[in-house]
């Protein structure tokens, strides 16, 4: 059986996938079953602590001592480094410990070398911080890890859980404990190696963290009357509020591509500050697109990550029933995956047609402004929020 792991390395949060396929031929002393096979991803917090034997330790807190933080994002200047005994250990190093650390805690062993690992990583790394990555992670073992820069992985979740998508464009919102990247992405067939349409913009004024500290700053949002009805109540305000303001982003976003909301096919909504349903409510209304997000969209780069993994080492061991080109890393591993290539843009239309021949089934719709109608994709893997 074929195996594929997908860890994405937050600031916040680390998550682990994994995504089986179909048996195959595999030589002697094959060692493919997961610790844990089709359960959900684990997640633990992106900390690294080290006792006194050096031996890492991920999602830890200690009440003694101090947990290494922040170093998921190579680009940060503040971006820490470690010393363990005489070893420097740089922000990639860090990176890779935490990816070593985790796959082994998921499989109960070190990765075999037929499994399929794909390590995410935040778009637009120059090629220089892709080189420092891939060496941390051959440093611990992982040569056989393909890199792929986190939108990419979140559209390949896209592709498994509502296609086959037909070429076009799709807003990838992702809002995070730390901040929101917005970022356009080409999918479906006959797409270039890099997918990326423009640039991907982070702001850190926005996500879970900015979000906290908006409410800290505004007062009256407890009412001593009813505490938990009105305060749920001016939360969710605050919240759209705080969402609709992040459109910025994705207004500056689209001219940066120089594009409209009109070229764009469809909005999917990942990250774990993306919860909330009135994120996606927002962002349907105002975009007036089909916005797609994950039952849990903190998961949704994990997973898509893990799938990408699964057809490589599918392809690689000559398993799987057909190949889909566009996802196979080969070994091009300092690349993103090519999932791009400028195709017709769909219409909303011919949107819908795709989801629905793909099993999705539309409780409802709504008119542009209206409140969204949800309703669920077969399989169970995504909520749609469809504009006529």
């Amino acid at each position: 059986m074929t195996v594929g792991l997908g860890v994405s390395i937050g600031t916040v949060n680390t998550v682990c996938a994994v995504a089986q396929g179909s048996g195959g031929r595999h030589g002697p002393g094959h060692r493919s079953a997961v610790r844990r096979p089709g359960g959900p991803p684990a997640t633990w917090r992106t900390t690294l602590t080290f006792d006194s034997t050096g031996t890492a330790r991920v999602g830890r807190i200690p009440k003694h001592g101090r947990a290494i933080t922040d170093f998921a994002d190579l680009t940060e200047r503040s971006a820490p480094t470690a010393r363990v005994g005489h070893r420097a250990l740089s922000p990639a190093d860090l990176v890779a410990t935490v990816a070593a650390s985790v796959l082994e805690d998921v499989l109960g062993a070190p990765p075999a070398p037929d499994h399929g690992i794909t390590v995410t990583h935040p778009v637009g790394y120059p090629v220089h911080r892709m080189v420092e990555l891939r060496e941390a992670l051959d440093a611990v073992g992982l040569q056989q890890a393909a890199l792929a820069a986190e939108p990419v992985a979140a559209t390949a979740w896209l592709e498994e859980a509502c296609g086959p998508l037909l070429p076009g464009l799709a807003l990838v919102y992702d809002l995070g404990g730390s901040g929101l990247r917005v970022t356009l992405v080409r999918v479906g067939a006959g797409c270039p190696s890099d997918p990326v349409v423009g640039e991907s913009l982070r702001s850190t004024d926005f996500g879970g963290r900015a979000f906290g500290a908006y409410m800290a700053r505004s007062a009256n949002w407890r009412s001593a009357d009813t505490p938990h009805v009105a305060t749920d109540a001016v939360i969710t305000e605050l919240r759209t509020a705080h969402v609709r303001k992040s459109l910025e982003v994705v207004y500056r976003c689209l001219r940066v591509a120089d594009v409209t909301m009109a070229d764009v096919d469809r909005v999917l909504v990942i990250g774990g500050a993306a919860r909330p349903p009135e994120v996606a409510a927002v962002l349907a209304s105002a975009l007036a697109r089909p916005v797609i997000v994950a039952p849990d969209p903190e998961r949704t780069v994990a997973e898509g990550a893990a799938i990408l993994a699964r057809r490589a080492a599918e392809a690689e061991l000559g398993t799987a029933g057909h190949r889909r080109g566009r996802w196979t890393l080969g070994q091009i591993r300092l690349a993103t995956p090519g999932i791009g290539g400028r195709g017709r843009r769909l219409s909303r239309a011919a949107v819908t047609a795709a989801l629905v021949g793909a099993g999705a089934l539309f409780g409802a719709t709504a008119v542009a402004g209206d409140a969204a109608s949800v309703a669920a994709v077969t399989p169970e893997a995504c909520m749609v929020h469809l504009y006529r």
